[in-house]
C-alpha cells in the first residue's frame, strides 16, 4: 500500500511514544512535512552535512534521526554557514526529518535493552525511573453476542495486559440486564416504553490510562448500545513503570580487563576509556545507559553494578566515580549507531506486517567526530 508520512510516524509512535521522551527534549518532527506521501526512508544516528548529502544522494524522503537535529533554538538561518545550510538543502529537497530520542533509549525494549543483547547480559530492570503511569480498570455490559468482538477490539489496543508477559487478561461474569427505552430512543434490542431483559456478559479488564481515550473510542465504535454501560476505576495499586538504562548480570563472572576486551569487540572500538581503582577485579553484574549517562551512575551504585558502560564521563565525575567504587567502562557516544540496523530490521517486519511500498536505508555515514591515534 501507498504510504505517508503520518502513517508511518504514527506506527513509530505506536512503539516508541513520544511522552515516553524525558522532559525537554525536542523529540518528534524537526523539518519538513508527514502530510504527504513516502517511498524512502533512512535511519541514522546524527543529521549533520554529510548525512543531508548521502540522503540527497538517495533520493530520501524521510530522515529518521537518534539525535534532534536541532537542539537548541536557531538563531539565524544564513546558508553561508554549513549548519544552517543543511537545515535549506533538506528544505529544497523535500526532505523531513523525523527525532526519536530518550525515548527510544527508555522504552522496553529499546536501544539500551539491545546493548545488553549485544553484550550477552541477561536482564531488563532500568536503572532509574523516569516515568510512571497509572492503571485504570474497566467494567462493562455488553449483551452476550457482542463480548468476544469487544474483547478483540479492546485487546488489540493492549487492554488486558499486565506487566511484560501478560496480555489479553480479562475476567467475565454473566447476568440478566434489564432496561426501558423511552422517548426517542432507538434501541439496538426491545421496543420503545416496554421493559427488556437481556442474556449480558460483565466484562472487567486493567488498562494504562494513556490509552483511556482510545478506549472509550473503542467501546463507542463496537457496542451495540446506543447508551453503552461501562465505569473506568483508577487503581492505586498497579502502575505502569518505565526508566532510562539497564542493568542485568553475565552468565558468569569474568575479569574487568576481558569485560573491556569485550565491549571494545562487541562495539567495534579502537579504543575507549576505563575508570577503575582496581584492574583486576572480578565482575559479574553490569549497568549500561547509551549516550551521555554519567548522572545516573549512583543509581546504578545502588543496583549493586560492578560495571557501568556510558559515554562522555566529565574529568571531575570519574573521580568521584573512583571514590564510589564503582568501575565504568566510557566506549563514547558513537556507541548508540545499532539503532540503525535495529530500526532498519523492526521497520521492514512492519513493511511486510501493512505491505507498505517503501524503502529502508541504514545511513552509510559515520558521524563520529573522534579517533584514536
Amino acid at each position: 500500500m501507498n504510504l505517508t508520512g503520518r502513517e508511518f510516524i504514527d506506527r513509530l509512535e505506536m512503539y516508541c511514544p513520544l511522552y515516553l521522551a524525558e522532559k525537554g527534549d525536542p523529540v518528534g518532527l524537526h523539518i519538513g512535512s508527514l502530510n504527504r506521501p513516502i517511498k524512502r526512508v533512512m535511519m541514522t544516528l546524527d543529521v549533520r552535512p554529510e548525512v543531508v548529502k548521502e540522503a540527497i544522494e538517495k533520493n530520501i524522503d524521510l530522515i529518521v534521526a537518534k539525535h534532534p537535529p536541532i537542539f537548541r533554538p536557531i538563531k539565524r538561518l544564513v546558508t553561508d554557514d554549513f549548519q544552517t545550510k543543511m537545515y535549506a538543502d533538506l528544505l529544497k529537497h523535500d526532505i523531513a526529518v523525523y527525532a526519536a530520542h530518550t525515548n527510544m533509549d527508555i522504552v522496553s525494549p529499546g536501544l539500551n535493552d539491545w546493548f545488553l543483547e549485544m553484550l550477552d547480559v541477561k536482564g531488563e530492570e532500568f536503572i532509574t525511573k523516569t516515568h510512571s503511569f497509572n492503571y485504570k480498570k474497566l467494567v462493562i455490559y455488553t449483551p452476550r453476542s457482542h463480548s468476544q468482538l469487544l474483547r478483540n477490539a479492546l485487546e488489540k489496543l493492549g487492554v488486558g495486559k499486565i506487566g511484560d508477559n501478560y496480555e489479553a487478561c480479562s475476567f467475565t461474569t454473566s447476568g440478566t440486564g434489564r432496561f426501558k427505552p423511552v422517548n426517542e430512543a432507538n434501541p439496538y434490542l426491545g421496543e420503545v416504553n416496554e421493559l427488556e431483559q437481556v442474556e449480558e456478559d460483565k466484562i472487567e479488564f486493567v488498562f494504562s490510562e494513556l490509552i483511556e481515550k482510545e478506549v472509550i473510542e473503542a467501546i463507542k465504535k463496537v457496542h451495540p448500545y446506543e447508551e453503552p454501560a461501562y465505569d473506568i476505576f483508577t487503581l492505586d495499586n498497579l502502575t505502569d513503570d518505565y526508566g532510562i538504562g539497564r542493568i542485568g548480570d553475565l552468565k558468569e563472572s569474568m575479569s574487568l580487563m576481558d569485560f573491556t576486551s569485550k565491549v571494545k569487540k562487541t562495539f567495534n572500538l579502537n579504543g575507549l576509556r576505563l575508570i577503575t581503582d582496581t584492574k583486576d577485579k572480578k565482575i559479574k553484574r553490569i549497568a549500561i545507559c547509551g549516550g551521555s549517562g554519567e548522572k545516573f551512575y549512583k543509581d546504578a551504585l545502588k543496583k549493586k553494578a560492578d560495571v557501568y558502560i556510558t559515554g562522555d564521563v566529565y574529568y571531575h565525575t570519574a573521580h568521584d566515580m573512583i571514590e564510589d567504587k564503582l568501575s565504568v567502562i566510557d566506549p563514547g557516544h558513537y556507541i548508540e549507531e545499532a539503532c540503525k540496523l535495529k530500526f532498519v530490521e523492526m521497520f521492514n517486519n512492519w513493511k511486510q506486517e501493512y505491505q507498505w511500498d517503501v524503502s529502508f536505508f541504514v545511513s552509510e555515514t559515520n558521524t563520529n567526530p573522534f579517533e584514536f591515534i
